[in-house]
C-alpha cells in the first residue's frame, strides 16, 4: 500500500471556530429521519466526535478546502474503480489520510447515485486512521444532512443561552444574600458541576465550594498565581489541566490581588461566560475586604463614632484634602453605586436614599460620567467635610436644574460665610409658602438657574412655556415678592440651594 501524499505545512494560526456550539456526531446518527449509519472508525458516542461544519466535495484531495472539524460529504465520484482492490485501496488510503491531516471530524458517504455500497477499501482506511465513516442512505440528500446539522446547532445555541441566562440570574440572587461570597461560589460550582475557590492576594484559600482532588487543588493554586501577580502584563485569565481536570483562573478587579479558581471535569459551551459573570460579582464583593488603608479608614470611623474630633482622625483617611461628590443616576442601585465609586477611584461611598455620596481624594481628576449627574465640593480637610457635603448637595441641585453632567462648587462663596444652621432656618421660613408644592419649587429653581428664560426652562423641565409662566406667577403670589428684583432672586437662589 503506497504512502499517502504528505499534507502541506500547517498554518501559523488555527482556523476560527464557528460562533455556534459543535454538534455531537452521535446526535446526528440518532436522527431517524436521516437514517445515517456509522460503518467504520471509533464509536462516535464513546469518542465524543463533534461536527463544527458540513462540507460537500468530490475532489480526490479535499485537504486544501477543509478548515478542520467538518463532516465531509461525498458520493465517491473520484473513486474510479472500487472493484480493483489495489487501485482503490491505495487511492482511498491516501484520501482518508489527507482528511485526517486536515482535521476532518468525520466522512459521510452517499450510496447513490454513483455507488450502491460503501467501498470496502474506504471502510478499511477509515478504521486504520480512526476517522468515523457514516453511510448516507439513498433517500437522504446531502442538503438534508446539512440542514439537520444547522438545526442541531441552533438548538444547542439556544440551550447554551438559556443555561447562561439562568446561571447569571442564580449568581445575581446569590450575591444579594447575607453571605454573598460563599453563596456565589456555591452557585458557580453548582452551575459548572465543579469546584470554585476564592484566593487572597497571598494565595491563601479564603472560600471554596465543591470537591476537588488534592493534586488539582495544588495546580489550581499555582495557576491563580499567574493572574494574581501585580505586573502590568499579568493576564486576566489563565487555563490549564491537571490530569483529567480542567483548570481556569481569573483575576478579580480592583487590583487587590484576589483571584477566582475553577476546576471542572469537562468544559461546556458557556462555562467561560458564566465564570465571567461570577468574576464581576466577586470583584465587587471582594472590594469590601479591607486592605491596610481601608483598615485605617475603619479605625477613623470607629473613633469618630466614639466622639473623637474630626481633625484627630483626618490623617487616617489617607488624604489631607477630600472632595465630596453627590451623584444621581438613571438607575441608582448598590451595585451601580459601587461601579461609580470604582470609576472615581474611591472606596468611600454611601449609596444613600436620595443621592450617592462619595469621598474622593482632592488630587483625583473628576470628569463627567455617562448616566450620572455629579455635584462636587471644593477640596476640604477632614474637619471641613460637613460643609463640603452641603456644597456638593448644592452643586448637584444646580447640575440637575441646568442639565449639566458635572458642576464643581467653589469654596469661600457667600454661603460659606453663614452658619449652616442659620442658613437652613432662613431657607425654611422664606420658602415655606412653597414647601408643599414640589413642581413650583422645581420650576423656580430651574428658572432662576437659567436667568429667567421661559423657553430654556420649559425645555429643561419638558413642559410648555405657558406652564412655566403660570407657575412663576403663582410663586410670585405665594411668596409676596417681586421676582424681577435681582436682590430677591439672589436671596431665593440662596434659600433654594439650602432646601433639601
Amino acid at each position: 500500500m503506497p504512502d499517502p501524499a504528505p499534507p502541506p505545512a500547517s498554518p501559523t494560526a488555527p482556523p476560527p471556530t464557528p460562533p455556534t456550539p459543535p454538534v455531537p456526531l452521535a446526535a446526528l446518527l440518532a436522527r431517524e429521519d436521516l437514517g445515517l449509519r456509522q460503518v467504520a472508525g471509533p464509536d462516535a458516542r464513546a469518542a465524543g466526535t463533534a461536527v463544527q461544519w458540513v462540507h460537500t466535495s468530490e475532489m480526490a484531495d479535499p485537504y486544501p478546502y477543509l478548515l478542520g472539524g467538518e463532516l465531509l460529504l461525498t458520493a465517491g465520484v473520484h473513486i474510479t474503480d472500487p472493484a480493483d482492490p489495489a487501485d482503490a485501496g491505495g487511492s482511498l488510503d491516501a484520501y482518508v489520510a489527507r482528511i485526517v491531516a486536515a482535521g476532518g471530524a468525520a466522512l459521510g458517504f452517499g450510496v447513490a447515485p454513483v455507488h450502491d455500497t460503501v467501498p470496502d477499501a474506504l471502510v478499511a482506511a477509515c478504521d486504520h486512521y480512526g476517522l468515523p465513516l457514516v453511510e448516507v442512505p439513498r433517500r437522504t440528500t446531502f442538503s438534508g444532512v446539512a440542514r439537520a446539522v444547522w438545526r442541531l446547532m441552533a438548538e444547542a445555541r439556544h440551550a447554551e443561552l438559556r443555561r447562561v441566562t439562568e446561571a447569571q440570574q442564580g449568581l445575581a440572587t446569590a450575591a444579594a444574600r447575607t453571605d454573598p461570597v460563599p453563596a456565589v461560589l456555591r452557585q458557580l460550582a453548582s452551575r459548572l458541576s465543579g469546584t470554585a475557590v476564592l484566593y487572597g492576594p497571598d494565595g491563601t484559600e479564603l472560600q471554596s465550594a465543591g470537591l476537588m482532588r488534592e493534586a488539582a487543588r495544588d495546580a489550581l493554586r499555582d495557576l491563580t498565581g499567574v493572574v494574581r501577580r501585580a505586573a502590568p502584563a499579568a493576564p486576566a485569565s489563565a487555563a490549564d489541566t491537571a490530569g483529567a481536570t480542567h483548570l481556569a483562573a481569573y483575576a478579580l478587579g480592583g487590583g487587590r490581588g484576589f483571584a477566582l479558581g475553577v476546576a471542572t471535569d469537562r468544559r461546556e459551551p458557556g462555562d467561560h461566560t458564566i465564570a465571567g459573570a461570577a468574576v464581576v460579582l466577586l470583584s465587587l464583593l471582594t472590594g469590601e475586604h479591607q486592605s491596610t488603608s481601608e483598615a485605617a479608614r475603619s479605625t477613623a470611623l470607629v473613633r469618630l463614632l466614639l466622639g473623637a474630633p474630626a481633625h484627630e482622625v483626618g490623617t487616617l483617611l489617607g488624604s489631607d484634602l477630600w472632595t465630596v461628590v453627590h451623584a444621581r443616576g438613571e438607575q441608582t442601585t448598590p451595585l451601580s453605586a459601587s461601579a461609580l465609586a470604582a470609576a472615581l477611584g474611591t472606596a468611600l461611598v454611601d449609596p444613600g436614599e436620595h443621592a450617592v455620596r462619595l469621598l474622593v481624594p482632592a488630587d483625583r481628576e473628576l470628569t463627567p460620567l455617562e448616566g450620572w449627574t455629579l455635584g462636587a465640593s471644593a477640596p476640604a480637610p477632614a474637619a471641613g467635610l460637613a460643609a463640603a457635603d452641603a456644597q456638593a448637595a448644592r452643586a448637584l441641585r444646580r447640575a440637575e436644574a441646568t442639565r449639566v453632567p458635572l458642576i464643581r462648587q467653589h469654596a469661600n462663596g457667600v454661603a460659606d460665610l453663614i452658619a449652616p444652621e442659620e442658613a437652613d432656618a432662613h431657607a425654611r421660613v422664606l420658602l415655606s409658602p412653597l414647601s408643599d408644592n414640589e413642581p413650583l419649587l422645581s420650576t423656580l429653581r430651574t428658572w432662576l438657574s437659567l436667568h429667567g428664560s421661559w423657553d430654556r426652562t420649559a425645555v429643561a423641565l419638558g413642559i410648555h412655556r405657558n406652564t412655566v409662566r403660570q407657575r412663576i406667577t403663582r410663586c410670585t403670589t405665594l411668596l409676596g415678592t417681586d421676582l424681577n428684583d435681582p436682590d430677591v432672586r439672589m436671596e431665593l437662589w440662596f434659600a433654594l440651594s439650602r432646601a433639601h
